[in-house]
């Protein structure tokens, strides 16, 4: 329940980023050492990828509060990933890369995730066979078997694709030989993943470009490694004084992890100046000014931030363009921004909309992550009392939000029961 209307000043600590703790955590597959996860994020997901892990036989520790995971594989027991758990998250399907170069087979259930496209899992699995898996896909599961080990290979990805490079990645520390992966994404969780990686022992080169080379090694060791800041979360929560006025510190922030998405706000009329704190943001005066946004694979417009550029929008001065690029279906928050007063149109895969002076509170219902927060947001901004109903998908990405956003002033309250 959020009461709008209130500009937010404060400061907010930015998590570590969900979407790449979620392929750290299967990089222990690979090692009979202990991996050390620090400034991992508190987040159903991370409670779902852990429970899929201890499936398989993995030792998962949490400690000081959740913020440090210690996980080892030294007694896997188990190569099959199960559908009442995969089903919960499609980034369960970043085991099978692991699995199969550790272990040389593996049984992974078809994933589930958000309702937000096709998202097919093709990828992953052209990927693998280019390394030699033998892939049978049978009752809802991927069997994969390399019975003589994944060897490299040239992988050219038909489209950038991040959760295949990441499983791609994992898989060839362990090949013989060399592998490429051509047009691979260049997000900084990739990154991220590939530093990990090194100081386990893998031999990498190229990450955060297009082509990355892996010679594969005999086995990997242990390290202890810091999940970088969420670049998500850091712009969910930029977009916190820009939609209500004031100004709000997003402690541990890099530009860098933002760059497409702060030159949209500036040009709507948002400061944003990194300090040796974070990201100081600021509205300058009033009303910020409608921008087009088209998503695009990082380096560009990120598509997990266009929901929340959509709130935004809402209540610029002018006619805004989004365009989708990455996922199909991805505009259901419209509808529910529209209850709240918000004049959108959508055509396929492109929303315009133009900006009101101010939205209202009403009831709306959360369709995925992204739009929950979005609404949320939109909330902030809106005369009178906004409910979001549905907030579990909200917990899958974002910790502790009403506590976050209170400290800098806002009504906002978990009411049980919604």
């Amino acid at each position: 329940m959020i009461r709008g209307g209130t500009p937010l000043h404060g400061d907010i600590p930015i998590a570590g980023a969900k979407n790449a703790c979620l392929a750290l955590m299967p990089a222990t597959l690979l090692t009979d050492a202990p991996l050390t996860l620090t400034n991992a994020p508190r987040l159903s997901d991370i409670r779902t990828m852990t429970t899929l892990l201890q499936s398989l036989g993995v030792e998962v520790s949490a400690l000081h509060r959740g913020k440090v995971l210690v996980l080892s594989s030294h007694a896997l027991d188990s190569q099959r990933a199960d559908y009442d758990i995969v089903r919960k998250m499609r980034a369960s399907i970043l085991v099978l890369g692991p699995l199969l170069a550790r272990c040389g087979q593996a049984q992974v259930s078809l994933p589930g995730g958000c309702a937000i496209g096709a998202r097919p899992v093709d990828l992953h699995l052209k990927a693998l066979e280019a390394m030699g898996a033998e892939l049978d896909l049978r009752d809802g599961y991927v069997h994969a078997k390399a019975p003589g080990g994944l060897k490299g290979a040239v992988v050219e990805f038909e489209q950038v694709t991040v959760g295949a490079t990441e499983n791609a990645l994992m898989a060839a520390t362990l090949a013989k030989g060399t592998t490429e992966l051509r047009n691979a994404a260049r997000e900084p969780e990739i990154v991220d993943l590939a530093q990990c990686l090194r100081a386990m022992g893998a031999r990498i080169e190229g990450e955060g470009t297009g082509t990355i080379t892996i010679e594969g090694v005999d086995r990997l060791g242990g390290a202890t490694h810091a999940v970088v800041p969420d670049r998500i979360e850091l712009g969910t929560y930029m977009l916190a004084p820009a939609i209500t006025g004031g100004e709000v510190t997003c402690l541990g922030g890099r530009l860098d992890l933002v760059a497409a998405f702060a030159e949209k706000l500036d040009e709507a009329g948002v400061c944003c100046e990194e300090n040796e704190r974070g990201i100081r943001v600021s509205c300058r005066n009033g009303r910020v000014n409608a921008v087009d946004v088209t998503t695009a694979p990082f380096p560009g417009f990120p598509t997990d931030l266009q929901a929340q550029m959509m709130a935004l929008l809402c209540t610029a001065q002018g006619k805004s363009v989004l365009e989708e690029t990455i996922f199909e279906n991805r505009f259901m928050h419209a509808p529910e921004l529209m209850r709240m007063g918000a004049r959108i149109e959508v055509h396929g895969g492109s929303a315009t909309v133009t900006g009101v002076d101010r939205l209202k509170g009403a009831p709306v219902m959360a369709t995925d992550l992204r739009a929950s927060v979005s609404l949320i947001l939109a909330g902030l901004a809106a005369e009178g009392e906004t409910v979001v109903s549905r907030v579990y998908h909200l917990d899958r990405g974002y910790e502790k939000v009403e506590q976050k956003l209170g400290a800098c002033g806002a009504h906002i309250e978990r009411v049980s029961g919604q």
